[in-house]
């Protein structure tokens, strides 16, 4: 089975293609290698490359900059999301898309369905909204989206990567502890979105870590384990801040758990664990990759 992935410089996208095996192939494409924003170039690749299915893992995911550079936003979360989906359903190729938890407003108090109303708070959250409907208008019959929520991997810069840097260059850190989400490991997504990809599923599915955290509760437990694994070799102190004391262009919900219920029936052979679980996995994973 042939896989093409869009986004292949992501965490996601890079994460797949460790899970590569005997009987599944993944084709990764970036920016030099197909032009999402014409829709017989995507056709023409996925041609060449016998696609079977389709992973969407691009995205415009600079919260804050999309803000100003909405242009570029609404291209590759909306524009490109039509256009794959446009050409999949002219090669019969089933697409999983992957979303985000900010297409809800972040005022709920409980976790978010997927049958929740979207409300976006911003424009990135308003363009993953949009790349949402233009899948579901143009081909629901053989496609899914899989929401999920405060990503990080092993590749590329993420908060967990970010923590453990600051926590060498600085006396101490101030982190947001009014924003409550469930941090998700791209490796454990990837299955999901693999798995997904293999049974063809329809509709639209949550998938994150289980448990919540604050920001704050993240960064402590990023620090904590990375001194345990001598990712660190001395710890800061880290202050619980406020949304307002921290302000960026962009708004963030301030609540945005995704409910997973029901996930073992339909990701049948992806393992839910709990956040901190997947993180001392991923940190251990960094060490070993620091050592090679």
């Amino acid at each position: 089975m042939n896989i093409v992935v869009f986004g292949k410089s992501g965490q996601l996208a890079q994460e797949l293609a460790g899970l590569e095996t005997t009987k599944t192939t993944f084709v990764l494409l970036g920016r030099d290698d197909v032009d999402l924003m014409n829709a017989s170039d995507i056709t023409e690749k996925l041609v060449s490359c016998k696609a079977n299915a389709v992973i969407n893992a691009s995205a415009y995911t600079a919260v804050d900059q999309a803000e100003t550079d909405q242009q570029s936003a609404f291209n590759l979360n909306e524009v490109a999301v039509k256009n794959i989906a446009e050409c999949c359903k002219q090669l019969n190729i089933h697409v999983v898309q992957v979303s985000t938890d900010f297409v809800f407003n972040g005022k709920g108090f409980t976790p978010y369905l997927t049958t929740d109303q979207k409300q976006p708070i911003g424009v990135y959250g308003q363009s993953k909204a949009n790349g949402e409907d233009a899948l579901i208008h143009a081909y629901a019959q053989n496609s899914c989206i899989i929401r999920t929520s405060w990503v990080y991997s092993v590749y590329s810069n993420n908060f967990v990567k970010t923590i453990i840097r600051l926590s060498t260059q600085k006396e101490q850190l101030g982190i947001i502890a009014d924003q409550i989400g469930s941090p998700t490991c791209a490796k454990g997504l990837a299955i999901a979105c693999l798995d997904a990809s293999m049974a063809k599923k329809i509709g639209i599915y949550h998938w994150t870590d289980l448990g919540v955290a604050s920001w704050y509760d993240f960064a402590v437990a990023i620090q904590e384990l990375a001194f345990t694994h001598k990712l660190l070799t001395k710890t800061i102190p880290i202050k619980p801040i406020r949304t307002e004391d921290y302000p960026t262009p962009a708004k963030r919900p301030n609540y945005s758990v995704l409910d997973k219920t029901g996930n073992e029936t339909v990701f049948t052979n992806s393992k839910a664990e709990h956040w901190r679980s997947r993180l001392n996995t991923m940190l251990e994973n960094l060490v070993k990759d620091n050592h090679e």
